[in-house]
């Protein structure tokens, strides 16, 4: 039995200053010598990029349908026997999406405690907070009250919350963490995160009393699993990692490890080539629309894609990886930058969304889980290998491309989801 004080950290919607609580909370319980891990519900890079710098360790998501129940419980079940807190930062609303940020603390009994931006409200934060009470079958343990303008404010919002604990109010703030089209920027865009954080975690106010009556949340651990085959013994596989190709899960890098490759980082946006002796490439997504004038210069880069894929390399590039392969991408500003031509076709950027939502695909050895979300759209001659479906309503989602050895979609898929259909994407393919 493995047990922690756990908290659903939630609010009635996205842009309640979910994120910056919890960041504050975490570095405030850090610096004072807690062992603190944190999660992410739901499918999310920018947000945990902000809570691992704020707490110091990965940042995994946690999510009931993509990560799956289990392995949800193992993550827990780990950060419990190895932590004194562990905070998971909900997703959009508490009962938003399915499954919810309510349905996953319902699922292991976290006591959920719900961020409202009290800015611009005093004494109907009671109604509110009620209300989420009062809907689901969820704990609520408590709120933090964020934007606080006052000491008669914050009081005056106590007197409508009757006897619900306030467990940290956070005051207005002249300094934010800054957001763009896919949500934060990235913490190393940030000039002085760290003392941003530092300042966020002197800012907020916690009720260490109402804090500490919080019982500890016990997670009893399953049999161990068996490992993943090694279906990737022996193999080096190469993975983009850089400002413009941030975005793979703490879980796929583990993935790919426990199925025997060996991983190797190159940084395209410093014109670093694919290691001569890969014998797989990972192009994950992020932001190559930010950095074309680079990409578009990285020579070296550029050539070392195309020689991997002439040799018959297996590469998956996935969202942003793939936008980084095409002929080129068009910028938000209308002008087009050279790609290094792997997937015949043309990526432009559009000022509204073009997909998103959770999705996955079917393959021969089964679903793989994963979910999508852009702003690009591509133009191409060829014809899909496959589609994702939408969990949402069943339509078709995202197309999947194979051209040579190379495999490329909008699919950002969760790998540990289907070890041996991700393992499939790194073998050649008479494997």
């Amino acid at each position: 039995m493995a047990s922690a004080r756990m908290l659903m950290i939630s609010g009635i919607a996205s842009g309640q200053g979910k994120t910056t609580v919890t960041a504050a909370i975490a570095r405030r319980l850090v610096r004072e010598g807690r062992r603190v891990r944190v999660f992410k519900t739901g499918p999310d890079y920018l947000d945990p990029m902000i809570l691992q710098r704020a707490c110091g360790g990965e940042v995994y998501a946690l999510d009931l349908w993509m990560v799956g129940l289990d392995a949800c419980k193992r993550l827990l079940v780990e950060a419990a026997e190895e932590a004194d807190v562990v905070l998971i930062e909900g997703v959009m609303g508490l009962y938003d999406g399915d499954p919810s940020s309510a349905d996953l603390a319902q699922a292991f009994g976290v006591p959920v405690v719900t961020v409202v931006d009290a800015g611009k409200m005093a004494r109907t934060v009671g109604a509110v907070v009620l209300g989420l009470q009062q809907y689901g079958p969820v704990k609520l343990a408590g709120v933090v009250l964020n934007r606080i303008a006052s000491d008669n404010h914050r009081n005056q919002i106590v007197q409508g919350l009757r006897d619900m604990p306030v467990l940290a109010t956070l005051p207005r703030q002249t300094e934010s963490l800054p957001e763009r089209h896919l949500g934060l920027v990235q913490p190393d865009e940030i000039a002085h995160v760290d003392q941003l954080l530092d300042r966020l975690a002197d800012a907020i106010a916690l009720d260490m009393p109402a804090w500490e009556a919080i019982a500890p949340v016990e997670v009893m651990p399953d049999e161990p699993s068996a490992p993943p085959a090694q279906l990737l013994a022996g193999r080096r596989i190469a993975v983009a990692r850089d400002a413009a190709f941030a975005f793979a899960y703490h879980a796929n890098l583990a993935c790919l490890r426990a199925l025997g490759a060996e991983l190797v980082f190159f940084a395209p946006l410093a014109d670093e080539p694919v290691p001569a002796d890969a014998n797989g490439v990972y192009i994950p997504g992020g932001y190559p629309e930010l950095h074309c004038a680079t990409l578009a210069s990285a020579a070296r880069w550029q050539q070392s894609m195309r020689d991997a894929h002439a040799r018959k390399v297996p590469i998956l590039a996935e969202c942003g990886g793939m936008m980084a392969i095409t002929e080129s991408i068009t910028d938000a500003d209308g002008k087009a930058w050279a790609m290094p031509g792997l997937l015949p076709g043309r990526v432009a950027m559009q000022p509204r969304i073009a997909g998103l939502g959770m999705q996955s695909l079917a393959t021969e050895d089964g679903e793989l889980r994963g979910h999508a979300f852009h702003y690009s759209t591509l133009e191409t001659g060829l014809s899909p290998v496959g589609e994702t479906i939408r969990r949402s309503n069943g339509a078709v989602g995202e197309a999947v491309y194979r051209h040579g050895s190379l495999t490329a979609t909008y699919f950002h898929a969760y790998f540990a989801s289907n070890p041996a259909a991700t393992a499939r994407l790194f073998l050649p393919e008479q494997a």
